[in-house]
């Protein structure tokens, strides 16, 4: 695999970095600005705004320039970012700062995962997508838990100044790393052309899959701490290495997304699908006891993040004349997942259903994912039906011709 592929997964890692790390430092920066825990929990969903704004934004207005050039403008306004929320003077100005460094997130991983295409063979195209996600796995097994406590040992502000140091190494691995002929946009018809190509039922077909099936991991995994401690009965300080544990998984899940989807997409997709419904619709059982409660995190990672890299190639796919826009939305659309997953685990739990409903709320988004999926696999089969008839009546008079001759 092309060393270039490094550069993606290095700025990957500082973007997922920065994501998940304020979920761990809440209780450090609403003490430090002196307002509520609800209150400060209003910056994780600026960050996501930032992103589901910033995704297709980006990428449609920076469709005309050079990959590489948008790569590395992308991450130096993640620096900027990451840099204003370290020197933020107060709350309102952290959360303009979490909300610009959101902005360029799904565009990287967008345009990334473009450009991460274009520099392998097309029977390596998802392995070479599930190698620059493996920053963002990663993240969670080592980049959350190290700047979560360097800001509980040197300030909540040392981890974003921090997170901006990652992003400026990215800078320079992209700079030294991405080349020049792998990266010039396609011919391109414009913004408008570009949101034209986001018209496509197929399109919005595998967009919905994302939302549906990332909605199922995002249920779950929002409460997963009170499902550790009151279920499975761990204690608090022990939640941090099982969240190490999901990220051990996800990366493990991501690399086998990857090699598997360039065997088979479809199958792959499908196959994760039903895996994240059946470890989900068995948490109840699994959170019975603390070592099947650590398998139970384990798999739901992996059986998330396989889909990960096929669901990427397959929106790029289906927009193949806007790649990198159609790709950003799908970024978009994760974020999507994570705010609406749980939001809908959320209203499980509240209406007393127990610690470990929203899993099996989880599961039913699960079965909606694989709905979408099928959907769009009759779509795809109904068209190429469709497509191979043109070809044979655009032939039939040629050959008609040819045998009276």
């Amino acid at each position: 695999m092309p060393l270039a592929l490094l550069a993606l997964a290095v700025g990957a890692f500082g973007i997922g970095t920065t994501e998940f790390v304020m979920m761990g430092l809440l209780p450090d920066v609403a003490d430090d600005l002196h307002i509520s825990i609800p209150v400060a929990g209003h910056l994780v969903s600026a960050y996501a705004l930032g992103v589901v704004i910033g995704a297709p934004l980006l990428a449609a207005v920076t469709s005309r320039m050079s990959r590489r050039t948008v790569l590395i403008g992308l991450m130096a306004l993640f620096v900027v970012g990451n840099a204003l929320s370290a020197f933020a003077p107060g709350p309102d100005s952290l959360l303009a700062a979490r909300f610009l460094s959101g902005l360029p997130h799904g565009a990287f991983f967008g345009v990334g995962a473009v450009v991460a295409t274009t520099m392998v063979a097309p029977e390596r195209k998802a392995r070479s997508v599930s190698l620059m996600f493996l920053g963002l796995t990663v993240a969670n097994v080592a980049g959350v838990p190290v700047a979560t406590l360097m800001g509980q040992h040197l300030g909540w502000r040392a981890t974003f100044l921090g997170v901006g140091a990652i992003g400026l190494a990215a800078i320079a691995a992209l700079a030294l790393l991405i080349p020049h002929d792998h990266t010039h946009a396609a011919p391109a018809a414009g913004l408008r052309g570009e949101l034209a190509a986001l018209r496509s039922l197929p399109v919005w077909l595998a967009l919905g899959t994302t939302v549906a099936g990332f909605g199922a991991l995002f249920a779950a995994y929002s409460y997963i701490t009170p499902m550790l401690t009151d279920a499975a009965g761990y204690a608090e300080t022990s939640v941090t290495l099982l969240l190490a544990l999901f990220g051990v998984g996800a990366t493990f899940g991501n690399l086998a997304g990857g090699r598997l989807a360039d065997h088979s997409l479809r199958g792959t997709l499908f196959g994760g699908l039903l895996s994240l419904m059946a470890v989900l619709a068995l948490f109840p059982l699994l959170m019975a006891t603390q070592w099947s409660a650590a398998l139970a995190v384990i798999l739901l990672g992996a059986a998330a993040f396989i889909t990960g890299s096929p669901l990427q190639l397959m929106v790029m796919e289906k927009a193949s004349a806007a790649p990198s826009l159609a790709s950003s939305a799908n970024q978009a659309a994760f974020n999507l997942a994570n705010a609406g997953g749980a939001w809908i685990g959320g209203l499980a739990l509240a209406a007393g259903f127990g610690v470990t409903s929203p899993a099996l709320t989880g599961a039913a988004l699960a079965v909606l994912g694989l709905g979408v999926a099928g959907a769009a696999h009759a779509v795809d089969r109904r068209r190429e039906v469709v497509r191979v008839g043109r070809v044979v009546a655009a032939h039939v008079p040629e050959r008609s011709g040819a045998l009276h001759r």
